[in-house]
């Protein structure tokens, strides 16, 4: 696997110049809007359950299917959907995300809950094993609450000395068990937007790396793979684990630098990378001419289109 993955750091530089402006002028998601998400004026604690509970079964949507349909008339796609389904649990069974229901949760009740038009997500018996597990250790060792959590890191993702921090007292629990932390990061950032977690260490933030931000590190050649791996992700066959998490860690280091090229925050960065991704720099055929980072694209100039690498689990 050596040499196999590489960051090229003129890229970076050359990405981080283009998108400074754009993030400069994008307006902060709040991560508020009713149809996904528990109300501002709500208890943090079972808002935070809510974010802890979601972000566990937060990963691919879609294997064999599309997963969207209709709720209450309007149309959702993948995790629009699975948020908005999410949010009507929230709002109509008001101990539905409690870590003693959710300590109990079973595939036929993941099967039954997110489901619209027919279509049903993927794998719903490893979502509820994540949702048990994840209840199981809120509860032995938080008190089954997630602000005990957050109040034990002392507002800190991550501490030197000792694995104390936020992001460190996620990885025992599985569905943050991810080596390159993905949910872990995408729950600190729900939660720090929403003023539940307020960590005082931004510098130890990341982007949480999923598809959509490997596609656009591999198109726009911050970061580059040889040999067998880059023909092997170019072939679409699945990796191993070892070389995901290997492409995926150097995706974070390269947003890493990009963020700091920017002056930006990483997860600020991530808002704008992940929508991007969904809507312009998509799998198959990209929107190039409304990309603003065109200019510095290798995948535009050489008009080679990479796809992220395969790879099925519940890491992202």
């Amino acid at each position: 696997m050596a040499g196999e993955v590489s960051i090229d750091i003129g890229a970076v530089a050359r990405v981080a110049r283009l998108i400074g402006p754009v993030i400069k002028d994008m307006d902060l998601d709040d991560f508020t809007d009713p149809r996904y998400y528990p109300p501002p004026g709500d208890d943090p604690e079972s808002a935070a359950r809510y974010f802890y509970f979601m972000v566990a079964i937060d990963h691919r949507t879609s294997r064999h299917g599309p997963f969207e349909g209709h709720v209450d008339g309007e149309f959702y796609h993948g995790a629009d959907l699975l948020y908005r389904l999410g949010k009507k649990a929230y709002v109509e069974d008001p101990d539905f995300f409690s870590p003693e229901r959710m300590v109990r949760i079973m595939p036929e009740d993941i099967a039954e809950w997110l489901r619209a038009d027919g279509a049903m997500i993927w794998d719903p018996e490893v979502r509820a094993a994540l949702l048990r597990d994840a209840a199981e250790k809120l509860i032995k060792y938080y008190g089954g609450r997630v602000t005990n959590l957050i109040e034990a890191s002392g507002n800190r993702l991550k501490r030197d000395l000792s694995p104390t921090g936020f992001i460190q007292r996620l990885r025992p629990i599985l569905p943050y068990s991810d080596p390159v932390e993905k949910k872990a990061h995408l729950l600190a950032k729900f939660l720090s937007r929403r003023g539940i977690l307020q960590h005082r260490d931004p510098w130890n933030e990341e982007v949480p790396v999923d598809n959509h931000l490997t596609r656009i590190a591999l198109r726009t050649g911050i970061v580059q793979l040889h040999g067998e791996l880059k023909q092997k992700v170019a072939r679409g066959d699945e990796v191993s684990d070892e070389e995901d998490i290997k492409i995926r860690q150097a995706v974070k280091q390269a947003y890493k630098l990009m963020a700091r090229a920017a002056n930006a925050r990483p997860y600020i960065l991530d808002d704008y990378l992940w929508t991007h991704g969904r809507k312009t720099c998509t799998h198959g055929k990209p929107k190039c001419h409304k990309c603003p980072l065109r200019k510095a694209c290798k995948a535009h100039k050489t008009n080679q289109y990479t796809e992220e690498h395969a790879w099925w689990g519940y890491y992202y």
